[in-house]
Protein backbone atom coordinates (compact mmCIF):
# COMPACT_ATOMS: atom_id res chain seq x y z
CA UNK A 1 0.00 0.00 0.00
CA UNK A 2 1.37 3.11 -0.92
CA UNK A 3 2.44 5.03 2.14
CA UNK A 4 2.59 8.52 0.99
CA UNK A 5 -1.10 8.12 0.16
CA UNK A 6 -1.91 6.97 3.77
CA UNK A 7 -0.03 9.60 5.35
CA UNK A 8 -2.09 12.59 2.75
CA UNK A 9 -5.16 10.65 3.56
CA UNK A 10 -4.36 10.94 7.22
CA UNK A 11 -3.97 14.11 7.29
CA UNK A 12 -6.87 15.11 4.93
CA UNK A 13 -8.84 13.67 8.30
CA UNK A 14 -7.30 14.94 10.77
CA UNK A 15 -7.61 18.54 9.77
CA UNK A 16 -11.12 17.94 9.03
CA UNK A 17 -11.29 17.01 12.43
CA UNK A 18 -9.72 19.46 13.99
CA UNK A 19 -11.69 22.25 12.28
CA UNK A 20 -13.97 22.88 15.33
CA UNK A 21 -10.86 24.24 17.02
CA UNK A 22 -10.40 26.45 14.12
CA UNK A 23 -14.67 27.51 13.84
CA UNK A 24 -13.78 28.16 17.97
CA UNK A 25 -10.81 30.85 17.16
CA UNK A 26 -13.90 32.84 15.14
CA UNK A 27 -16.91 32.07 17.31
CA UNK A 28 -17.42 35.85 17.97
CA UNK A 29 -18.01 36.60 13.77
CA UNK A 30 -21.73 35.18 13.17
CA UNK A 31 -21.62 31.85 11.19
CA UNK A 32 -23.10 33.39 8.38
CA UNK A 33 -20.23 35.60 8.11
CA UNK A 34 -17.88 33.22 8.73
CA UNK A 35 -19.74 30.90 6.02
CA UNK A 36 -19.15 34.22 3.44
CA UNK A 37 -15.80 34.26 4.47
CA UNK A 38 -14.99 30.81 3.70
CA UNK A 39 -16.53 30.81 0.62
CA UNK A 40 -14.78 34.07 -0.88
CA UNK A 41 -11.83 32.92 0.22
CA UNK A 42 -12.07 29.53 -1.20
CA UNK A 43 -12.75 30.31 -4.40
CA UNK A 44 -9.77 32.73 -4.13
CA UNK A 45 -7.19 29.99 -3.19
CA UNK A 46 -8.93 27.46 -6.06
CA UNK A 47 -8.48 30.17 -8.88
CA UNK A 48 -4.93 30.80 -8.15
CA UNK A 49 -4.62 26.89 -8.15
CA UNK A 50 -5.80 26.45 -11.22
CA UNK A 51 -4.26 29.44 -12.94
CA UNK A 52 -0.72 27.96 -11.26
CA UNK A 53 -1.68 24.31 -13.06
CA UNK A 54 -3.03 26.39 -15.97
CA UNK A 55 -5.93 23.99 -15.55
CA UNK A 56 -8.59 25.61 -17.82
CA UNK A 57 -9.51 22.80 -19.79
CA UNK A 58 -12.74 22.10 -17.88
CA UNK A 59 -14.64 25.54 -18.74
CA UNK A 60 -14.97 24.54 -22.60
CA UNK A 61 -16.92 21.28 -21.63
CA UNK A 62 -18.83 23.47 -18.93
CA UNK A 63 -20.04 25.50 -21.53
CA UNK A 64 -20.90 23.20 -23.98
CA UNK A 65 -23.30 21.38 -21.49
CA UNK A 66 -25.59 23.88 -19.56
CA UNK A 67 -26.70 20.69 -17.46
CA UNK A 68 -23.17 21.23 -15.61
CA UNK A 69 -24.23 24.47 -14.46
CA UNK A 70 -26.98 23.53 -12.86
CA UNK A 71 -25.61 20.01 -11.43
CA UNK A 72 -22.93 22.05 -9.53
CA UNK A 73 -25.43 25.19 -8.66
CA UNK A 74 -27.65 22.27 -6.78
CA UNK A 75 -23.97 20.78 -5.52
CA UNK A 76 -22.57 24.66 -4.37
CA UNK A 77 -25.81 25.04 -2.77
CA UNK A 78 -26.10 21.77 -0.58
CA UNK A 79 -22.26 21.97 0.47
CA UNK A 80 -22.71 25.90 1.61
CA UNK A 81 -26.35 24.47 3.60
CA UNK A 82 -23.56 21.74 4.99
CA UNK A 83 -21.08 24.24 5.54
CA UNK A 84 -23.08 26.61 7.37
CA UNK A 85 -24.78 24.41 10.06
CA UNK A 86 -21.36 22.77 11.11
CA UNK A 87 -20.14 26.15 11.82
CA UNK A 88 -23.15 27.18 13.63
CA UNK A 89 -23.49 23.99 15.30
CA UNK A 90 -19.24 24.36 16.42
CA UNK A 91 -19.45 27.54 17.49
CA UNK A 92 -23.39 27.33 19.43
CA UNK A 93 -21.34 24.19 21.31
CA UNK A 94 -22.76 21.41 19.53
CA UNK A 95 -19.96 19.95 18.47
CA UNK A 96 -21.04 16.34 19.41
CA UNK A 97 -24.50 16.62 17.28
CA UNK A 98 -21.61 17.74 14.56
CA UNK A 99 -19.57 14.27 14.85
CA UNK A 100 -22.64 12.28 15.37
CA UNK A 101 -23.63 13.49 12.16
CA UNK A 102 -20.46 12.32 10.43
CA UNK A 103 -20.34 9.22 11.97
CA UNK A 104 -23.88 8.26 10.54
CA UNK A 105 -22.98 9.81 7.32
CA UNK A 106 -21.32 6.70 5.93
CA UNK A 107 -24.17 4.66 6.50
CA UNK A 108 -26.80 7.35 4.88
CA UNK A 109 -24.71 7.54 1.26
CA UNK A 110 -25.20 3.10 1.32
CA UNK A 111 -28.39 4.03 2.01
CA UNK A 112 -28.71 6.85 -0.79
CA UNK A 113 -26.94 4.27 -3.16
CA UNK A 114 -29.76 1.90 -2.74
CA UNK A 115 -32.62 4.43 -3.31
CA UNK A 116 -31.12 6.46 -5.75
CA UNK A 117 -28.40 4.35 -7.88
CA UNK A 118 -30.22 1.11 -7.41
CA UNK A 119 -27.29 -0.62 -5.64
CA UNK A 120 -27.53 -3.85 -4.11
CA UNK A 121 -26.30 -3.99 -0.24
CA UNK A 122 -25.20 -7.33 1.14
CA UNK A 123 -26.38 -8.65 4.50
CA UNK A 124 -23.88 -7.18 6.46
CA UNK A 125 -24.47 -3.51 5.39
CA UNK A 126 -28.13 -4.01 6.10
CA UNK A 127 -27.12 -4.92 9.74
CA UNK A 128 -25.01 -1.74 9.78
CA UNK A 129 -27.86 0.12 8.48
CA UNK A 130 -30.17 -1.36 11.15
CA UNK A 131 -27.99 -0.63 14.14
CA UNK A 132 -26.82 2.93 13.10
CA UNK A 133 -31.22 3.23 12.62
CA UNK A 134 -31.58 2.06 16.10
CA UNK A 135 -29.14 4.03 17.59
CA UNK A 136 -30.66 7.37 16.29
CA UNK A 137 -33.74 6.24 17.82
CA UNK A 138 -32.30 5.71 20.92
CA UNK A 139 -30.33 9.38 20.80
CA UNK A 140 -34.18 10.96 20.02
CA UNK A 141 -35.86 9.21 22.63
CA UNK A 142 -33.07 9.49 25.01
CA UNK A 143 -32.28 12.94 24.08
CA UNK A 144 -36.54 14.09 24.04
CA UNK A 145 -36.05 15.31 20.66
CA UNK A 146 -35.17 14.73 16.80
CA UNK A 147 -31.43 14.69 16.62
CA UNK A 148 -31.84 17.45 13.84
CA UNK A 149 -28.34 18.78 13.74
CA UNK A 150 -26.66 15.82 12.98
CA UNK A 151 -29.10 14.29 10.75
CA UNK A 152 -29.39 16.99 8.66
CA UNK A 153 -25.53 17.32 8.50
CA UNK A 154 -25.06 13.68 6.92
CA UNK A 155 -28.04 14.11 4.92
CA UNK A 156 -26.78 17.33 3.42
CA UNK A 157 -23.11 15.67 3.33
CA UNK A 158 -24.69 12.63 1.88
CA UNK A 159 -26.47 14.21 -0.98
CA UNK A 160 -23.61 16.06 -2.56
CA UNK A 161 -21.46 12.88 -2.22
CA UNK A 162 -24.11 11.37 -4.15
CA UNK A 163 -24.93 14.16 -7.01
CA UNK A 164 -20.91 14.47 -7.15
CA UNK A 165 -20.34 10.72 -7.67
CA UNK A 166 -22.24 11.43 -11.07
CA UNK A 167 -20.60 14.74 -11.90
CA UNK A 168 -17.85 15.23 -14.78
CA UNK A 169 -15.78 16.92 -12.95
CA UNK A 170 -13.29 16.31 -10.65
CA UNK A 171 -13.07 17.31 -6.99
CA UNK A 172 -10.93 20.32 -7.47
CA UNK A 173 -12.62 22.10 -10.49
CA UNK A 174 -15.78 21.01 -9.22
CA UNK A 175 -15.77 22.74 -5.97
CA UNK A 176 -13.95 25.92 -7.62
CA UNK A 177 -17.29 26.35 -9.79
CA UNK A 178 -19.49 25.33 -6.65
CA UNK A 179 -17.63 28.47 -5.08
CA UNK A 180 -17.90 30.03 -7.90
CA UNK A 181 -21.95 30.25 -8.09
CA UNK A 182 -21.27 30.65 -3.64
CA UNK A 183 -19.17 33.49 -4.21
CA UNK A 184 -21.88 35.75 -6.08
CA UNK A 185 -24.16 35.77 -2.94
CA UNK A 186 -21.80 35.51 -0.43
CA UNK A 187 -19.62 38.67 -1.74
CA UNK A 188 -22.32 40.80 -1.77
CA UNK A 189 -23.54 39.94 1.85
CA UNK A 190 -19.95 40.63 2.85
CA UNK A 191 -19.74 44.02 0.91
CA UNK A 192 -23.37 45.00 2.19
CA UNK A 193 -22.50 44.34 5.67
CA UNK A 194 -18.84 46.03 5.58
CA UNK A 195 -20.79 49.16 3.74
CA UNK A 196 -23.28 49.46 6.97
CA UNK A 197 -20.25 48.57 9.48
CA UNK A 198 -22.08 45.67 10.73
CA UNK A 199 -19.11 43.47 9.03
CA UNK A 200 -16.64 41.95 11.07
CA UNK A 201 -13.77 41.61 8.81
CA UNK A 202 -13.44 45.44 8.93
CA UNK A 203 -14.05 45.77 13.08
CA UNK A 204 -12.43 43.36 14.16
CA UNK A 205 -8.35 42.42 15.51
CA UNK A 206 -5.82 41.46 12.67
CA UNK A 207 -5.36 38.13 13.95
CA UNK A 208 -9.33 37.53 13.41
CA UNK A 209 -8.92 38.50 9.61
CA UNK A 210 -6.35 36.98 9.54
CA UNK A 211 -7.77 33.53 10.09
CA UNK A 212 -10.82 34.87 8.50
CA UNK A 213 -9.12 35.41 5.81
CA UNK A 214 -7.02 31.28 5.81
CA UNK A 215 -10.30 29.78 5.90
CA UNK A 216 -9.70 29.50 2.14
CA UNK A 217 -6.63 27.19 2.85
CA UNK A 218 -7.94 25.16 6.01
CA UNK A 219 -10.80 24.45 3.08
CA UNK A 220 -9.23 23.78 -0.25
CA UNK A 221 -5.68 21.84 1.30
CA UNK A 222 -7.26 18.81 3.21
CA UNK A 223 -9.68 18.59 0.03
CA UNK A 224 -6.20 18.25 -1.88
CA UNK A 225 -4.74 15.97 0.35
CA UNK A 226 -7.73 13.77 0.55
CA UNK A 227 -7.31 13.81 -3.18
CA UNK A 228 -4.03 12.88 -3.75
CA UNK A 229 -4.10 10.05 -1.34
CA UNK A 230 -7.54 8.48 -1.66
CA UNK A 231 -6.08 8.06 -5.65
CA UNK A 232 -3.37 6.09 -4.07
CA UNK A 233 -4.91 3.76 -1.41
CA UNK A 234 -7.65 1.07 -2.26
CA UNK A 235 -11.10 2.22 -1.03
CA UNK A 236 -11.42 0.32 1.75
CA UNK A 237 -8.58 1.91 3.49
CA UNK A 238 -10.36 5.01 3.22
CA UNK A 239 -13.30 3.91 4.42
CA UNK A 240 -11.43 3.05 7.81
CA UNK A 241 -9.77 6.01 7.69
CA UNK A 242 -12.71 8.51 7.46
CA UNK A 243 -13.78 7.92 11.13
CA UNK A 244 -10.53 9.68 12.02
CA UNK A 245 -12.57 12.99 11.41
CA UNK A 246 -15.65 12.51 13.48
CA UNK A 247 -13.78 10.57 16.13
CA UNK A 248 -11.30 13.71 16.85
CA UNK A 249 -14.42 16.19 16.73
CA UNK A 250 -16.20 14.11 19.43
CA UNK A 251 -12.73 14.03 21.74
CA UNK A 252 -12.91 17.83 20.96
CA UNK A 253 -16.39 18.01 22.07
CA UNK A 254 -15.94 15.81 25.34
CA UNK A 255 -12.66 17.09 26.32
CA UNK A 256 -11.63 20.38 25.01
CA UNK A 257 -14.91 22.44 25.09
CA UNK A 258 -16.75 19.81 28.02
CA UNK A 259 -20.23 19.76 26.49
CA UNK A 260 -22.66 17.44 28.07
CA UNK A 261 -22.20 14.06 27.53
CA UNK A 262 -24.87 11.66 29.65
CA UNK A 263 -24.51 7.50 29.84
CA UNK A 264 -27.82 7.87 27.26
CA UNK A 265 -26.25 9.56 25.17
CA UNK A 266 -22.85 7.23 25.51
CA UNK A 267 -25.16 4.07 24.66
CA UNK A 268 -26.41 5.53 21.55
CA UNK A 269 -23.41 6.79 20.56
CA UNK A 270 -21.82 3.00 21.28
CA UNK A 271 -24.77 1.50 19.10
CA UNK A 272 -23.69 3.72 16.34
CA UNK A 273 -20.03 3.03 16.10
CA UNK A 274 -20.83 -0.75 15.97
CA UNK A 275 -23.03 -0.49 13.24
CA UNK A 276 -19.71 1.31 11.92
CA UNK A 277 -17.55 -1.70 12.72
CA UNK A 278 -20.01 -4.28 11.59
CA UNK A 279 -19.47 -2.10 8.17
CA UNK A 280 -16.17 -1.75 7.77
CA UNK A 281 -14.85 -5.25 8.84
CA UNK A 282 -17.72 -6.45 6.47
CA UNK A 283 -16.31 -3.72 3.92
CA UNK A 284 -12.56 -5.45 4.51
CA UNK A 285 -13.91 -8.87 4.67
CA UNK A 286 -15.42 -8.52 1.09
CA UNK A 287 -12.44 -6.30 -0.53
CA UNK A 288 -10.19 -9.42 0.85
CA UNK A 289 -12.60 -11.66 -1.20
CA UNK A 290 -12.59 -9.78 -4.33
CA UNK A 291 -8.56 -9.44 -4.34
CA UNK A 292 -8.20 -13.32 -3.70
CA UNK A 293 -10.48 -14.07 -6.03
CA UNK A 294 -8.51 -13.81 -9.47
CA UNK A 295 -6.13 -15.73 -8.12
CA UNK A 296 -8.49 -18.90 -7.00
CA UNK A 297 -10.15 -18.71 -10.69
CA UNK A 298 -6.61 -19.48 -12.24
CA UNK A 299 -6.29 -22.78 -13.92
CA UNK A 300 -2.63 -24.27 -15.10
CA UNK A 301 -2.18 -24.69 -18.82
CA UNK A 302 -5.93 -23.14 -19.26
CA UNK A 303 -5.29 -20.35 -21.95
CA UNK A 304 -7.30 -16.92 -21.31
CA UNK A 305 -6.78 -17.21 -17.24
Amino acid sequence: MDKKGIIATIVAYTVWGALPAYWKLVQQVPALQILGHRTVWSFVFLLVLLTWRKQWTWLAMVRERPRVLGLFLLTGSILGLNWFLYIWSVNAGRVLDASLGYFINPLLSVLLGVVFLKEQLRPGQWVAIGLAGVGVVYLTVSYGAFPAVALTLALTFGLYGLFRKTAPLASVEGLALETTFMSVPALSYLVYLEWTNAGAFGQAEWGTRLLLALTGLATALPLLSFTYGARRIPLSAVGILQYIAPTLQFLLGVFAYQEPFSRSQLFGFSVIWLALLVYSVEGIWMAQRKAKAPRSAIVPGRPGN
